[in-house]
C-alpha cells in the first residue's frame, strides 16, 4: 500500500513531562515538531523535482498495563504506576527531578510506539514515534533515561498479537541496546542487532543476538560498514517487521557520542535502512533514540534529516 504521508505519533508531554532542570535535553521534541511543520529547505531542495514529504501527526493514547507486562515484571510496572519507585531507582533512570506528569508521559510515549507498530503491521510501509527508543530499560528496572522498553514491548506485541512470526530490532544508537537484549533473549522470532561504540555506556554490556562494536573515533566509513553488516544480519532473519532504533548520538558533535560520524554519514545510514526495508517490502517503525549534541541544534538537524528521509521513502513505497 502506497503512503502519501508518514504517520508520526507525538504528544506535548514528550517535552512537558520532563522537568526543565533535568539533564535530558527535553526541548529536542518540540523543536523537531516545529521544524517538521515549518521546514527550512536549502536552495537545492527548493529547486529539486523530488516530492517533499508530508506528515500525519497523531496523538497517542496511554499504553495499557497489560502491554507493559509483555516485557516487564509486574512488581516494577505496578510500583512505577503507583509512584513508588525508590530514589535509587529514579536516579538510575536519570530523568530527575521527576515531574508529576512523569507517569503519564511514559504511558503516552509507550502508547505512541505501540500504535505506530500496529499501524505499520496493518498498512505496511513506514511509521514513526517522535520519541522513545528506550533500549536501556530491563525487565525489572529502568536505566539510562529509559523507564520501560518500547522496542521490546512492541516486538513481543507483534509476535503475540499481530500475527508476526519474525521481528528484527535494528539498534543504531551509539549506546548498546542492553535492555532490549536481555528482555528479548530467548524469545522465538525476535532478533536483536546492535551497532554501538565499543567504549560507551553501558560499560557492562549485555549480549544481543549480534553485537557490532565500533572503536571510538572511527568515523563514517567504519560505522557505515557496521550498519551494512547489521542489515545483512537482520534480513537473513527474514523479518516481517523491522523496529529501527534510530538514535543520532553517533554524531561527532554529540556530547555522549565518541564515534565521530558526520551528518552526511548519518543521512547515508538512514537511507541504507529505508532502502533495504522497502526493497524487501518490510514494514518499518522508527524509534527516535538518543541525541545529546551541544548545542542541541546538531541533534535537531539530524532528527529532521531522519524524519524527512523517512517521509520521502514513504512516498516511494
Amino acid at each position: 500500500m502506497s503512503q502519501s504521508a508518514l504517520p508520526v505519533w507525538y504528544h506535548p508531554l514528550y517535552t512537558d513531562g520532563i522537568h526543565p532542570d533535568a539533564r535530558f535535553p527535553r526541548d529536542r521534541y518540540v523543536r523537531l515538531l516545529e521544524r517538521l511543520k515549518n521546514p527550512v529547505r536549502s536552495q537545492e531542495e527548493r529547486t529539486s523535482t523530488e516530492s517533499q514529504p508530508s506528515f500525519q501527526f497523531r496523538t497517542p493514547q496511554p499504553i495499557a498495563r497489560q502491554h507493559l507486562l509483555l516485557a516487564h515484571d509486574v512488581d516494577y510496572v505496578d510500583r512505577f504506576l503507583a509512584g513508588n519507585l525508590t530514589q535509587k531507582e529514579m536516579k538510575r533512570i536519570g530523568l530527575t527531578p521527576w515531574t508529576e506528569a512523569m507517569v503519564q508521559r511514559t504511558l503516552v510515549l509507550m502508547g505512541g510506539a505501540l500504535e505506530a507498530t500496529e499501524h505499520a503491521v496493518q498498512f505496511g510501509g513506514l511509521s514513526a514515534n517522535m520519541a522513545g527508543g528506550t533500549h536501556h530499560a530491563h525487565r525489572g528496572f529502568g536505566s539510562g533515561y529509559c523507564v520501560f522498553n518500547d522496542l521490546a514491548v512492541c516486538a513481543v506485541h507483534a509476535l503475540n498479537n499481530l500475527d508476526i512470526n519474525n521481528v528484527a530490532v535494528l539498534d543504531l544508537d551509539v549506546h548498546q541496546g542492553d535492555g532490549t537484549a536481555t528482555v528479548l533473549d530467548g524469545i522465538d522470532g525476535a532478533l536483536t542487532v546492535s551497532v554501538h561504540c565499543a567504549t560507551n555506556f553501558p560499560f557492562r554490556k549485555s549480549r544481543s543476538d549480534h553485537d557490532l562494536a565500533v572503536p571510538p573515533e572511527s568515523g563514517d566509513v567504519a560505522y557505515l560498514e557496521a550498519v551494512e553488516e547489521a542489515l545483512d544480519l537482520c534480513f537473513e532473519h527474514q523479518p516481517e517487521l523491522l523496529l529501527f532504533q534510530a538514535g543520532v548520538d553517533a554524531l561527532a558533535t554529540d556530547s555522549l557520542g565518541k564515534l565521530n560520524v558526520t551528518r552526511e554519514g548519518m543521512k547515508r545510514r538512514n537511507d541504507l535502512v529505508f532502502e533495504r526495508a522497502i526493497a524487501c517490502g518490510i514494514p518499518v517503525v522508527v524509534f527516535m533514540g538518543g541525541g545529546y549534541a551541544k548545542p542541541l541544534d546538531h541533534t535537531v538537524d539530524a532528527f529532521d534529516d531522519l524524519f524527512t528521509q523517512a517521509g520521502r521513502w514513504a512516498l516511494k513505497n
